[in-house]
């Protein structure tokens, strides 16, 4: 959770987007103790420390974070959801949201760092909808912060025009993911589950709120556009 103090005040918002990306652990999925377990494990088979590891990996592709140790062991990650699943809760709001808007064939997308088996195995495990578009490690040459997942994210959504690009959503938890959803030219709303506000902040977020609890789905409106009300952000 956040490690910083802040005032979640701000007046609610209402705004449309075209279309939303959603990062995965940390945003959807808050994974940290089940991580944590995969990680000790992989840095004692490899002879590293683990807190070393813990300290880069997060919102890092996996391929990357194991590579700088043992390139033949980068998709070990597809294990974690089933050695450690118990270990996983839903961010709250999580669930409610991603069901509406897939009920009502809203366009949004996941947009990860993690492996395709990776995300495919936490959303089967904790029951959550699986999106019609999926970004994963192996989608991209270059990760987070790098633009590429998103802009790739939005290609797949059918979003390619600039002024289309300008009107959609990143939700992301991580400093790294924030810049990427900037750098890709979206709004971001950044949580505050893992980091703290400032990092958040100086990330560039342009909203920052403590779960998606705070980030209410309103409809589609004639034009297809995503209405979400945006409450309780933090206080610029």
């Amino acid at each position: 959770m956040s490690k910083s103090p802040g005032k979640f005040t701000r007046a609610t918002e209402k705004h449309f987007f075209g279309g939303i990306l959603f990062d995965l652990d940390g945003t959807i999925v808050d994974s940290t103790d089940a991580i944590t377990k995969h990680w000790h494990k992989i840095g004692k088979e490899l002879g590293v420390d683990p807190s070393v590891i813990l300290q880069t990996s997060h919102g890092r592709r996996s391929i990357e974070t194991l590579a700088l140790y043992d390139a033949d062991k980068a998709n070990w990650d597809w294990s974690i959801p089933i050695e450690y699943g118990a270990d996983a809760v839903e961010i709250p709001g999580a669930r409610s949201l991603l069901a509406a808007l897939e009920q009502v064939d809203a366009p949004w997308a996941i947009v990860t760092s993690g492996t395709h088996a990776l995300a495919s195995g936490w959303l089967d495990v904790m029951c959550l909808s699986h999106p019609k578009h999926l970004v994963v490690a192996e989608d991209v040459s270059t990760g987070k912060p790098a633009p590429d997942c998103y802009r790739l994210g939005m290609d797949r959504l059918g979003l390619t025009a600039d002024e289309a690009r300008k009107e959609v959503l990143v939700i992301e938890d991580s400093p790294a993911g924030v810049l990427a959803g900037k750098a890709a030219g979206c709004s971001v709303i950044g949580l505050a589950t893992t980091h703290s506000i400032e990092q958040i902040r100086s990330s560039g977020a342009d909203w920052i709120v403590q779960d998606l609890q705070s980030v209410i789905f309103i409809g589609l409106d004639g034009h297809g556009q995503i209405e979400l009300e945006i409450q309780n952000a933090l206080q610029p």
